[in-house]
């Protein structure tokens, strides 16, 4: 099978910052991962991956439809305009702006998504990014899109973070984008962020927190926004507690908004519903199910 993620050359990269010692547990994990053993639609996918490269537009386009629902973008590769259901640029518009320089550094993106931010990053100026998602199909359309950006050093990997070798404080600069409120256990997994960082390197969060003065934080007893996984929401004061417990300093809230239907919202290329549905159509300021509507903050902080 072809090498999609590029392993060999991963391996070079993991070299020149100390971490060889991942790349057999890599390999072996990745490979398992991408099979059809591992999900029913791989081959298919494979083979979307494989055909790309159409003389027509039109082909190119009917091949990446292929890969929906896509998530995170825009992307216009291969004469193709996807017009994914996060207007990600928006986000990264905020988040780029605001955080320490990335030129030279070497970066960490867990929870990548099909590695858009990823890809803005190495236009920041990073070295080399490693991105890691559960998602296959994420990773698929990485793979995808990176047939025509054809970044040498941008690698997204099937991966949970939890299931990486230690990260021996290897990286300058890690991201965790729309995970925490995912976790079971936020402090461990800040904790566990922190161990990827070197001495003095940049933590980048962005998570979803609900409104008050207060240091507190809530667990949907079912739903939130209609999503089943989300176990945690801080506000802001509690936030700022768990990550100065986790050990970290410079802790600096750089960016709040409110997810509007215009950045997260149905189109072609992820045609299933999205935020407007799950938001309460006489009060637009609350979730359906009564939370407050989605808010995000962005989090820098420093391994001290």
């Amino acid at each position: 099978m072809p090498d999609l993620l590029r392993l060999n050359a991963l391996a070079d990269q993991l070299a020149g910052i100390g971490l060889d010692h991942w790349v057999e547990k890599l390999e072996t994990t990745c490979n398992a991962r991408m099979s059809a053993a591992a999900h029913g639609d791989f081959d298919r996918w494979m083979e979307i991956v494989l055909n790309l490269h159409a003389t027509q537009p039109a082909d190119n386009k009917a091949l990446l439809l292929g890969l929906a629902p896509w998530r995170k973008g825009p992307f216009h590769v291969g004469g193709v305009d996807i017009d994914s259901e996060w207007r990600s640029d928006l986000k990264w518009s905020r988040v780029g702006s605001r955080i320490e320089r990335l030129d030279g550094r070497k970066v960490l993106d867990v929870g990548c998504g099909n590695g858009f931010y990823a890809l803005e990053m190495r236009k920041a100026g990073a070295d080399l990014v490693i991105g890691v998602d559960p998602t296959l199909l994420f990773v698929m359309q990485f793979i995808a899109v990176n047939e025509f950006v054809s970044d040498a050093a941008v690698f997204v990997l099937p991966l949970r973070f939890e299931e990486l070798p230690p990260s021996n404080h290897a990286f300058d600069t890690t991201f965790s984008m729309g995970v925490l409120y995912h976790q079971r256990s936020p402090i461990e997994h800040l904790r566990q962020l922190r161990t990827s960082l070197r001495r003095g390197g940049q933590l980048v969060l962005e998570t979803i927190f609900i409104p008050g003065e207060e240091s507190y934080a809530c667990t949907p007893p079912d739903r939130y926004a209609r999503m089943r996984n989300v176990w945690l929401l801080p506000t802001i004061a509690e936030l700022t507690t768990w990550m100065r417990r986790s050990g970290y300093r410079d802790i600096e809230i750089v960016d709040t908004s409110i997810t509007s239907v215009d950045e997260q919202r149905s189109t072609e290329w992820m045609s299933f519903e999205s935020l407007r549905e799950a938001l309460d159509p006489d009060d637009p300021s609350r979730t359906v199910e009564g939370w407050p509507a989605p808010r995000r903050a962005v989090v820098t902080a420093t391994n001290p």
